[in-house]
């Protein structure tokens, strides 16, 4: 791939062009739990609590389940790069009934189990069951929130990102102005703190899905687009599609598993070591967004170009997203360093927190590079076919590598320990996944376009 050609300073203009949108929308998500519990922590620290117990395991479970959703924004893309956009409106129909599948089944266990689980954890007395109406909540808003998902893959592998992304700002509009209505229960309904929070939260996510099958319905080429025609019978298709979201699932529930593990390591240590790491966590969470919106734009190039059975192209594509990722996740980095004790302060002015916290920042800003080039290049991968070695990679880095490791650090060092273990899991996984992806392009490039 020559370096300034005219081909990949397209790509590149194509990548930035779809990927900024896309990256403000993933950040809007992030925006709307910080929201949450910004007014639930002012109105008292004790629904706070709540909200944080109920949203706990909910937040595993979206993770995962918008994983398995990422076959509507692969296939949709390569459908396009074959030209065959009629059959897009197939790949969204089938996309919104497994988000209706996964939404229901995600919340009848969620209600069924899910208070339950928190009752008998061995909480503080009364937390469990203070969280519990919260928790039903969120899952009562699971289905219409993974309709929402399949709805913005389906316009970002369209080419068409803003509209998923002013939607998402618009529900975080709608979730702030409920939240500070209901929360305090200026209505005087009787539910305030985290069970009105919650509420605010299915009010924002159905307005998201509401606004976004709609926009998708009134599309001028919605027609075109297969949009209102039933899909025909095609298990070589639907296979593909939920295969490729069983492996991006797979690798989201252990990357998310394994995060919430060291979360109990850190918990291991002491109070202030558990706060440091939960401020050093959201921290990097929100910078991650910006690598996972690279890593779906990147992902809607390399399935148009497999679609469009063009090797050169997957894997330009491909490296063009692994490069510009690598250049803003450094230039982040670069940002956070000098600035990481002011970014802790925001949090927590505590002393104790700050000394332990503001190091560990400045240390994890080592791996902002690598995990967004794993990221990028783990989707880079799936969208040109390869769908279970990335999860494999990530199970390798993130379950064998980066938990024990953690553990062991840990304790001999403390948060910064869990830090390095991050550390070097981002360093595998990225070698890992970049390495995997070149030896996948490197293999469809020679090959001539009708053998793809």
């Amino acid at each position: 791939m020559a370096l300034f050609s005219t081909q990949t300073r397209t790509t590149t203009r194509d990548l930035l062009t779809l990927a900024w949108p896309v990256i403000l929308a993933r950040i809007g998500i992030m925006t709307m739990g910080l929201t949450d519990a910004i007014v639930v922590g002012n109105f008292s620290s004790r629904e706070l609590a709540y909200h944080s117990l109920a949203w706990a395991p909910t937040s595993v479970i979206v993770t995962t389940a918008v994983g398995l959703l990422l076959g509507v924004q692969v296939m949709t893309a390569r459908l396009i790069g074959e030209g065959r956009r009629q059959e897009a409106g197939a790949v969204l129909r089938r996309g919104v009934v497994y988000s209706l599948q996964i939404g229901v089944v995600s919340m009848v266990a969620l209600i069924a189990f899910g208070p339950w689980a928190l009752r008998n954890m061995g909480l503080e007395a009364g937390l469990g069951e203070g969280s519990g109406p919260a928790l039903i909540v969120f899952a009562l808003s699971m289905p219409f929130y993974l309709v929402s998902v399949s709805a913005q893959f389906f316009l970002e592998a369209l080419g068409r990102p803003k509209p998923g992304m002013i939607a998402m700002w618009v529900a975080n509009g709608i979730n702030l102005g409920l939240n500070l209505l209901l929360v305090p229960d200026l209505f005087g309904v009787g539910v305030a703190g985290a069970e009105a929070s919650a509420w605010a939260t299915f009010g924002a996510r159905l307005a998201l899905a509401a606004f976004l099958i709609f926009f998708i319905l009134r599309l001028p080429e919605a027609r075109a687009l297969g949009v209102f025609n039933r899909p025909r019978p095609d298990r070589v298709a639907s296979g593909e599609q939920v295969k490729i979201g069983a492996g991006a699932g797979a690798s989201y529930f252990i990357e998310v598993g394994a995060f919430a593990l060291m979360t109990l390591i850190a918990g291991q240590l002491g109070t202030a070591e558990t706060a440091a790491w939960a401020v050093v966590l959201n921290i990097s969470a929100i910078i991650f967004m910006v690598p996972m919106g690279m890593s779906s734009a990147t992902a809607v190039l390399v399935g148009g170009a497999y679609g469009g059975r063009d090797g050169r192209g997957v894997m330009r594509a491909g490296l063009v997203g692994i490069a510009v990722v690598t250049a803003l996740t450094l230039a982040i980095a670069v940002a956070v360093w000098p600035s990481a004790g002011l970014m802790v302060a925001a949090y927590n002015r505590d002393p104790a927190l700050l000394a332990i916290a503001a190091p560990a920042l400045v240390l994890a800003t080592l791996f902002f590079v690598a995990d967004g080039i794993q990221v990028v290049a783990a989707q880079a991968n799936r969208a040109a076919g390869d769908v279970w070695w990335p999860t494999i990679m990530h199970f390798v880095a993130y379950g064998a590598i980066m938990m024990p490791l953690g553990w062991f650090l840990a304790h001999e060092i403390g948060v910064n320990g869990l830090v390095w273990a991050v550390i070097v899991a981002s360093l595998v996984s990225s070698t890992l996944l970049t390495g995997r992806f070149v030896r996948i392009s490197r293999r469809l490039s020679p090959m001539p376009p009708a053998a793809l």
